[in-house]
């Protein structure tokens, strides 16, 4: 029996036992970072150098391409490292920054999506109060309140969670540092003490959600009440794209946390922590520039600058 003091380090989950599947997973991996890396970096580029998206719409979904960013490159990079290398191992101190930092950038995108949601909730339901209710320094301060609230959040789950002691060896089932994976490793079979932990994260999160159901609830009846089509169209138009990013992001990450463990298994944690950690990145700047005309117009023009130099 060990405990928490007495590990050095963990052994993360082998994603292939052949040098050929290790070989293709960095790839695989590599090609899925190269893709979170363009976009969101081109969304990042395009909406910091154009000054026609200096709006507060464009200010936040910056700054979720930020938090993109730094969740994918949270955990991604240990994983191409150890299929590229053949090794398991991650050191105690680097899977406590890993769980820091992911949840950090995972709580401060859960909050940013929350603040992107009363931004389309003042657009249309509140629009001769759009400028007052989203200046540039309410903006300002929404965004920092977001990343604040993930950097507390994280802070505490992770100084929580590595105060527990570990009695169950240190192999982790899963690609990166997960906590459910610690928690599994711990030696308190205290149901209540788990749930203490997650506590305030459940709290925060179904804060978040019943302001998020309440905003679109009220935005789709003020966009019913508009009486063209095309109004309508257009309205819903600029809701789809957060919808879609944020029903991917709750429904994987929720049932990741919360599922029975009757129902958990390897496969079904692998997949679901894939879903809820690496392909939000990829397809956040996919599904924002393709609703968004302004947005492509701008990563367009971007792209293209260069060559037009020539």
């Amino acid at each position: 029996m060990s405990n928490s003091s007495s590990i050095s380090h963990f052994l993360l989950l082998a994603l292939a036992d052949t040098r050929q599947l290790q070989l293709l997973h960095f790839c695989l991996l590599l090609g899925i970072s190269l893709a979170a890396l363009l976009g969101n970096g081109l969304i990042i580029s395009a909406v910091a150098c154009s000054h026609h998206l200096h709006m507060p719409m464009f200010f936040f979904l910056l700054n979720l391409a930020l938090s993109d960013l730094g969740s994918i490159c949270t955990t991604v990079p240990k994983a191409m490292h150890n299929s590229l290398w053949d090794t398991r191992n991650i050191s105690y101190s680097g899977c406590a920054a890993q769980v820091f930092f992911f949840i950090f950038f995972i709580g401060a995108e859960f909050s940013l999506l929350t603040v992107m949601c009363y931004d389309r909730y003042v657009s249309i339901c509140k629009p001769l109060h759009y400028g007052t209710l989203l200046g540039s320094r309410a903006c300002a301060h929404m965004a920092a309140a977001a990343w604040a609230s993930g950097f507390l959040y994280a802070l505490l789950y992770t100084a929580n969670t590595f105060s527990l002691p570990l009695c169950h060896g240190n192999a982790l089932d899963q690609f990166f540092c997960d906590i459910p994976q610690i928690l599994k490793l711990s030696c308190s079979h205290s149901t209540f003490r788990n749930i203490r932990i997650s506590l305030l994260g459940v709290c925060l999160s179904f804060s978040c959600f019943v302001f998020i159901v309440f905003s679109y609830v009220q935005l789709f009846r003020a966009v019913l009440r508009i009486p063209s089509e095309q109004g309508r169209h257009k309205a819903f138009s600029t809701c789809l794209p957060h919808l879609a990013v944020l029903s991917l992001f709750l429904s994987s990450a929720f049932f990741a946390y919360l599922k029975p463990p009757s129902i958990s298994s390897p496969p079904l944690d692998l997949a679901l922590s894939v879903l809820y950690s690496v392909v939000p990145p990829v397809l956040n700047p996919l599904i924002y520039s393709l609703k968004n005309q302004e947005l492509k117009a701008a990563v367009w023009t971007l792209m293209s600058g260069p060559f037009r130099k020539h």
